[in-house]
């Protein structure tokens, strides 16, 4: 972890320093937590393979493109880096809104399956072992939408981004939520966003490796369709 004068100018603020002091003090957990991400997505690649090659063929039959989605996004420290997604939308879908609705006419058949069952976010495992992601953390989100953040919630930055999050179980209809908006992106920012970004503050807050396996289980869960009940969080200024 950087030392807080090594830090963006950004990050070093006051409110960011509470959250930076929290990591600070969790050295050991830190430190597990990175050695779990590389074991245990190594392992992963390795078994899922064969599935890596099946969604390969299947999305490169079904419609003209790329294999993977590799959009710019933001991990720790404010560093951009090219996520790996397998496609599950057209070429050139991203030069519209960058929040997927319900029914997107932009989704691709194959894609409408593996967006249903969060497959397309399996090859994320490969930014795992590359150290830009961590299983569990904060989403890493586009540049255009980082740049919406309050100073309170820059101190997401101070980790790599997460696969899943607990805001990630407690709001994986998303897009259903958005549906009803004439503006998805306007309501993205201004309610979703800040909403998800309360669990994220508190995961910090309460950072562990037993709470981020418990987190990993509870997306299990959820893409086998248990429904959770998210907890009211207060939101901060």
């Amino acid at each position: 972890m950087r030392k807080w004068t090594d830090l963006p100018q950004e990050l070093q603020t006051e409110e960011v320093r509470k959250y930076y002091d929290v990591l600070k003090k969790k050295p050991i957990s830190r430190f597990f937590k990175r050695a779990f991400d590389i074991l245990f997505s190594a392992f992963l690649l390795l078994l899922f393979s064969p599935l890596f090659l099946t969604l390969a063929i299947a999305i490169k039959v079904d419609s003209k493109g790329p294999v993977f989605y590799r959009q710019v996004r933001i991990t720790r420290y404010g560093k951009q880096f090219r996520i790996h997604k397998f496609r599950s939308m057209v070429v050139g879908a991203d030069k519209g809104s960058q929040v997927t609705v319900s029914g997107d006419s932009r989704v691709t058949k194959v894609g409408k399956l593996i967006r249903n069952c969060r497959l397309d976010e399996i090859s994320q495992l490969i930014d795992v072992l590359q150290g830009n992601m961590t299983f569990v953390g904060t989403r890493p989100e586009v540049p255009k939408y980082v740049a919406t953040y309050t100073p309170r919630m820059m101190a997401t930055l101070l980790l790599p981004a997460g696969v899943t999050s607990e805001a990630s179980v407690y709001y994986k209809d998303e897009a259903e939520l958005l549906d009803a908006s004439q503006n998805p992106d306007e309501t993205y920012v201004q309610t979703i966003l800040p909403q998800k970004m309360e669990y994220n503050l508190r995961e910090i807050e309460h950072f562990h490796l037993g709470h981020g396996l418990k987190v990993m289980v509870m997306t299990v869960l959820a893409v086998l369709g248990v429904k959770f009940k998210g907890k009211t969080v207060g939101a901060k200024k």
